[in-house]
C-alpha cells in the first residue's frame, strides 16, 4: 500500500467529503486520518489515505476532476519511524490583537517544538467589549528539549503580549 496525503480546498457545499471518499474507495483505498473544517464559507481538509501502489496515479487523476473543489493536492506520505518526543498542549486566551500566533509559533519553533494541531477562534468579549482570542495548540518537542525552558519562555512571552497561557 502507498500512503498519500490529500489537501482538499473548495467552497463549502454538501457532499464534498462524500465525493473524495467515493474516489478513494473506487480506487481500493482506505481513509486513514483526517482534519476537515468549514470556515467562512470555505471548506478545507487534509486527509491521509492508503491505496494500492498501482492505484495512486489513477486516484490522483480522479481527485483532480472532482466538481467544486478549487485545489486537490496529492503528495506521497512518509513512513518514517516515530522519534522519541514530548507532547505539549497550550491553551491561550486574551484580548485579540495582531501577532499572537506569530509570537507564540516563533517561540515554539526557536526551541525545536513542532505544532501538530492548532485551533484558533475570536469571539466577542461578553462583559468587557472588544474581541477575545482563544487557541489550543498541540505540539511535540524532541525528547532532549528542556520543557522547563520552553515553559519559561512561553510564560515570559504571554506576559509581554498580554495573554493567558496554560501549558499541559
Amino acid at each position: 500500500m502507498t500512503t498519500l496525503v490529500l489537501t482538499v480546498v473548495g467552497s463549502d457545499r454538501s457532499g464534498i467529503v462524500a465525493s473524495v471518499a467515493d474516489a478513494v474507495a473506487a480506487h481500493g483505498g482506505n481513509w486513514e486520518n483526517s482534519q476537515l473544517a468549514e470556515l467562512a464559507g470555505a471548506f478545507a481538509g487534509i486527509v491521509e489515505v492508503s491505496v494500492p501502489a498501482e492505484s495512486a496515479d489513477p486516484l490522483r487523476a480522479a481527485l483532480a476532476g472532482l466538481d467544486g473543489l478549487h485545489t486537490v493536492a496529492v503528495q506521497a506520505g512518509t513512513d518514517a519511524a516515530p522519534r522519541p518526543h514530548q507532547d505539549l498542549v497550550l491553551h491561550v486566551l486574551g484580548n485579540d490583537h495582531p501577532g499572537i500566533v506569530r509570537e507564540l509559533s516563533s517561540a515554539l519553533s526557536a526551541h525545536g517544538v513542532s505544532i501538530e494541531r492548532m485551533t484558533t477562534e475570536t469571539r466577542d468579549a461578553a462583559m468587557a467589549g472588544g474581541r477575545l482570542f482563544q487557541a489550543t495548540v498541540v505540539a511535540t518537542a524532541p525528547a532532549d528539549v528542556d520543557i522547563a525552558a520552553v515553559a519559561a519562555e512561553i510564560e515570559r512571552l504571554a506576559a509581554e503580549i498580554q495573554v493567558d497561557v496554560t501549558l499541559d
